[in-house]
């Protein structure tokens, strides 16, 4: 009798150690590259032939149900888009030639690692999908708050996601890429290290899906009606500008409020504050394919708005709740494969891999292929064609033909016609040997890494370099730790060195391998628009406030469209000096300084400054570099010895008013400091070891 293997026999027949040898298929056949889809030609469109693609992309999309394998945790709202002047000349969408056109939109903006019940502020790339309920059909622009992405070719998707994901083993960590599974994957794939530059950046942390970019990611075309295309990029520019959490802020917001980006979008289109973005194109002309020093088609790169300028071209206007979460944002479908005529694709890998699986993910998660009869993902016109049956189908379909072409139905439904609704492809001349292979134009990793780091400001940096140091001081493997600074090293010097010496390892041996390219401005959230618009204040009041410095204040925030709660140690109308009353909303209990953009303290609160609560809510929005104002004894929550001979400085973001008579010229540094949003400068400053809080003198 053969010797029976201990582990065998206690694991079970259908259990299997992952184990060394050949990588095969799930039918046993041996697979020699798994990290490029079979191609016509290096830089040709993916081929439907390529079964070891379809499989594997097949059983990654089957793995969960129901919930979303990645881009589980969302948040959506209805609007409408309307573009500012035609783009016939470019394309011959309908919804994008007449500025007088109204466009119904859905937006779902998400998280991508985390499950359903994750938290909004982990460091992680965010969604941003948008469907346009155009009268050609929908067109959905699946997207993300980052322009590049990890990987180049759809085929790696499967292994990028199982990386970040908890690890197997034991299913930690939720939503957090700092663990070895991830960063094992990095160093072992550098062309990630564009995309995990931005990861590493406040971009990672949006402070509200109301301030957060958008991008289309890969490299699309428009056709016009004359047959004419030009290759483009996709951008949506919030008009609140790009804003930011730091990260001591989005761990404890975590715990005081783990749906704070989804409550943000929620509560401020209740309260009348559309998100409205700008919708913007990069446009590139055919003959100018190959000019610049990167691959276009390669989506861990972006265009630098130097080179190929963002024209705003449109406004999308995001005004309406959703009355049902499933229903309505846990059934949205979208997909990069649903575009309408004047809207076509390219051979960028990742974009062919995703227009195949976006739709294989839907009929597992929705039930079937009848999902688009969702009311949420049904299209404005008509649907008319020959497709029966199937799961969940919710259409009586009457007749006696199903199929094309027939007889008995006078051939009916006929063939668009060309030229009016149809879709037609470009006609495009494809080329090219049957490949498993990248083309050389993607072999650079390191030059847009680079150039990001060069556009970085000093806190962004700052930022960078303490991220790094936070996840990978999260790996337990040190040659893990070693081969990242390595990689880093052919980004820049001073990153690498930088993050070796706070994680106490021998800097890295590699150097950039050319000079680092010059910066791209735009990369930077400090060159961002500012506005106090919507930004939330904490009034922290005690019995005993003064009555005319809260009415001044509360005018000016109303005045500059932000918005403000009164907090106090408890919730029963506090009376004033003068003998009115206020009523919190809040407690202490209740709130935290993290959920707010600025504290404000009107005068006469001796008894808030012996609180330590208040104390403590005013010294973190201080460490966070939020706006505070403080009138009268208030400054004593900031500092115990103010300088009453020094002038209000704004641009540090602490404003102070030691009289009453003052109030609206405080009033006024009060708002301006807070449309400034953070104050970086104050950055590496400690209160003991800052420059006194300063009074302005009446």
């Amino acid at each position: 009798m053969p010797k029976t293997n201990e582990k065998t026999t206690r694991m079970g027949a259908d259990r299997a150690p992952h184990s060394a040898g050949n990588q095969t298929t799930n039918q046993g056949v041996g697979v020699a590259n798994t990290d490029d889809s079979l191609k016509a030609g290096k830089r040709g469109p993916t081929l439907m032939e390529d079964f070891i693609f379809r499989e594997k992309i097949t059983h990654f999309d089957h793995e969960r149900i129901p919930e979303r394998i990645v881009h589980a945790r969302g948040s959506g709202a209805h609007g409408y888009f309307q573009v500012y002047e035609s783009l016939s000349h470019l394309t011959k969408a309908h919804f994008l030639s007449d500025p007088a056109l109204v466009t119904p939109v859905f937006v779902r903006f998400s998280t991508v690692a985390g499950s359903r019940g994750s938290a909004d502020t982990v460091r992680d790339v965010r969604g941003f999908a948008v469907k346009f309920y155009t009268q050609q059909g929908n067109y959905d622009i699946v997207g993300n708050n980052m322009p590049v992405f990890f990987i180049q070719d759809a085929i790696k998707f499967p292994d990028l996601i199982h990386a970040v994901k908890p690890e197997p083993n034991n299913e930690m960590p939720q939503a957090a890429s700092a663990h070895d599974t991830f960063w094992d994957f990095v160093v072992n794939t550098p062309e990630s290290m564009h995309t995990v530059l931005w990861l590493m950046s406040p971009r990672a942390l949006p402070q509200s899906y109301r301030m957060m970019e958008g991008f289309g990611i890969h490299t699309f075309r428009f056709v016009n009606a004359d047959g004419e295309s030009k290759f483009v990029k996709f951008h949506w520019k919030p008009l609140l500008g790009v804003h930011s959490l730091v990260w001591d802020e989005a761990q404890k917001i975590a715990g005081k409020d783990a749906d704070f980006n989804r409550r943000d979008l929620w509560n401020s289109i209740a309260a009348g504050h559309p998100a409205e973005f700008e919708f913007g194109i990069q446009v590139l002309d055919p003959k100018d394919e190959f000019k610049f020093g990167f691959d276009i088609l390669d989506c861990t790169k972006l265009w630098p708005e130097e080179l190929v300028p963002v024209q705003r071209v449109g406004k999308m206007t995001l005004n309406e709740n959703p009355q049902n979460f499933f229903a309505e944002t846990e059934q949205a479908a979208f997909c990069p494969a649903n575009i309408v005529p004047g809207i076509d694709f390219t051979n960028d890998p990742l974009l062919q891999g995703r227009l195949f699986s976006y739709l294989d993910t839907q009929l597992s998660r929705l039930g079937g292929p009848n999902f688009h009869q969702i009311p949420i993902n049904r299209p404005l016109p008509p649907v008319n064609n020959d497709q029966r049956d199937g799961i969940h189908q919710m259409r009586v379909d009457e007749g006696q033909t199903a199929y094309h072409p027939n007889a008995l139905n006078r051939n009916e439904p006929h063939s668009a016609h060309q030229g009016e609704s149809a879709f037609a492809h470009l006609q495009e001349k494809v080329d090219g040997s049957v490949i498993r292979e990248r083309s050389e134009s993607f072999r650079d990793h390191f030059s847009q890494a680079a150039m990001f780091w060069n556009s970085m400001s000093a806190f962004e940096r700052k930022h960078i370099i303490d991220a790094f140091r936070f996840e990978l001081g999260k790996c337990t493997n040190k040659n893990t730790r070693q081969r990242t600074v390595d990689l880093l090293g052919q980004v820049n010097a001073e990153l690498a060195g930088a993050v070796a010496e706070g994680l106490g390892i021998v800097p890295a041996k590699a150097r950039p391998a050319q000079p680092n390219p010059a910066s791209s401005p735009a990369l930077s959230i400090e060159n961002t628009v500012k506005s106090p618009k919507t930004r939330r204040v904490a009034i922290l009041i005690e019995q005993g406030f003064q009555q005319q410095q809260l009415d001044a204040v509360t005018r000016a925030l109303a005045a500059a469209g932000a918005q403000y709660e009164i907090i106090s140690a408890g919730l029963k109308p506090i009376p004033s000096a003068e003998g009115k009353a206020a009523e919190p909303c809040q407690t202490f209990a209740t709130a935290a300084s993290v959920l707010y953009d600025a504290v404000f303290v009107p005068g006469g609160a001796a008894a808030l400054a012996q609180n330590a609560e208040a104390k403590l809510f005013v010294e973190e929005a201080y460490r966070h570099f939020k706006t505070i104002g403080l009138c009268g004894e208030a400054a004593q929550l900031l500092a115990e010895q103010p300088n009453p001979g020094a002038d209000c400085c704004p641009s540090a973001g602490v404003v102070v008013c030691a009289e009453s008579r003052e109030i609206r010229r405080f009033a006024d540094d009060f708002i301006a400091a807070l449309a400034a949003g953070r104050h970086y400068q104050r950055a590496g400053a400690t209160l003991a070891a800052q420059p006194k809080v300063v009074l302005r003198k009446g």
